[in-house]
């Protein structure tokens, strides 16, 4: 039973406020050019699960391919990561509000799908690569702080029991929580790295005299 289960999940906190608008963004694949995961659970829980804490680096770790780095923060502070049978592990505190860093390292704009406990951080229904997330900037870092409940505010993240969390009082279902997922997408037709390369195709194969079709000359003339 769910009241039962030891350790933490993420509850649905206060309304912080946290606007939001839309802007166009095709994306340049289905397919993420980063995709992560990163366990969560409390000091004892990450003891029971033989987490190895010899194995601490800093709080914001780079993804595959480098596009970004993400983390957890709570409590002012970027929550350290320890690496844990191949992937990342941070450990919070039962009642801290929490957010989800991500930090665009690319030179382009990025979009990041997010979930906590399996659950869309937008819609908090399932989680699918297939929603819609967050865009980031080129050099800058988002700082998500909860379930989007409008486009003024959220539901602050929040560390609780797994009874309380809110995949098990909004869906009845805890088999994911613990786990944070991160899905990046690149724009379709821009390199992240280097997105100037198109301009740069367009100005090498400019000519200064086109082939255009023959038209009749113009003659301008001063006395």
């Amino acid at each position: 039973m769910p009241w039962n289960r030891p350790g933490l999940a993420t509850g649905f906190g206060d309304r912080v406020v946290s606007s939001m608008g839309y802007t166009d963004f095709q994306r340049s694949s289905s397919k993420p050019v980063s995709l992560d995961s990163l366990r969560y659970n409390d000091s004892e829980g990450a003891t029971a699960m033989q987490m190895d804490r010899s194995t601490r680096k800093s709080g914001l770790q780079k993804s595959p391919g480098d596009f970004v780095e993400w983390g957890v923060k709570s409590r002012r502070k970027t929550l350290s990561s320890y690496l844990w049978r191949g992937g990342r592990f941070v450990i919070g505190t039962k009642g801290s509000n929490y957010s989800l860093l991500v930090k665009n390292r690319s030179k382009s704009r990025l979009e990041a799908v997010l979930s906590v406990d399996g659950l869309d951080i937008i819609d908090g229904k399932t989680a699918s690569m297939k929603k819609r997330g967050y865009l980031v900037y080129p050099g800058k870092t988002l700082e998500v702080k909860g379930f989007r409940t409008s486009h003024e505010a959220v539901a602050a993240f929040k560390f609780s029991s797994v009874g309380n969390s809110y995949a098990n009082l909004r869906h009845g279902e805890t088999r994911n929580v613990g786990v944070l997922g991160l899905a990046v997408f690149a724009e379709k037709g821009v390199d992240p790295w280097f997105p100037t390369w198109r301009e740069a195709q367009r100005r090498d194969g400019a000519r200064a005299f086109a082939e255009e079709p023959l038209y009749r000359a113009r003659n301008t003339y001063t006395d």
